[in-house]
């Protein structure tokens, strides 16, 4: 699986040779429809991100990761080479565009309204 296979919610944001960044539906996460940190985007990174600035990207596997907040992700996935993680990042944007990724299990503190309208815009209502 390439790229072309990517649900037409998604949109390529950044690419470059370590890194690949999906984001779903900016044009919905604009602040007035959703805020623009709920944006949820998909990181493919060389080596793992951390939060510490200057510690990003170390090692050779690549790391794919999804983002419903800054603070709010999902554990990332490992892969050995980048057409293996290309492949699983756009199957984890193609089953979020579909509903079927439990993006409410990662919340520790339940926003529901918000969820509610998430769960509206990707067809799990």
């Amino acid at each position: 699986m390439d790229l072309d296979g990517l649900a037409d919610d998604w949109t390529v944001w950044n690419e470059t040779e370590a890194k690949l960044i999906l984001a779903y539906r900016p044009d919905v996460f604009d602040s007035q429809n959703f805020p623009a940190p709920c944006l949820p985007t998909i990181y493919l990174t060389r080596g793992k991100r951390t939060r510490r600035p200057g510690l990003d990207r170390s090692g050779d596997d690549w790391y794919v990761t999804l983002y419903l907040e800054p603070e709010v992700d999902r554990d990332a996935e490992s892969f050995e080479d980048r057409a293996s993680a290309v492949d699983a990042a756009v199957d984890l944007a193609n089953r979020f565009a579909s509903g079927e990724v439990d993006y409410r299990s990662l919340y520790q503190v339940p926003r529901d309204d918000y969820l509610d309208e998430l769960d509206d815009l990707t067809g799990r209502s």
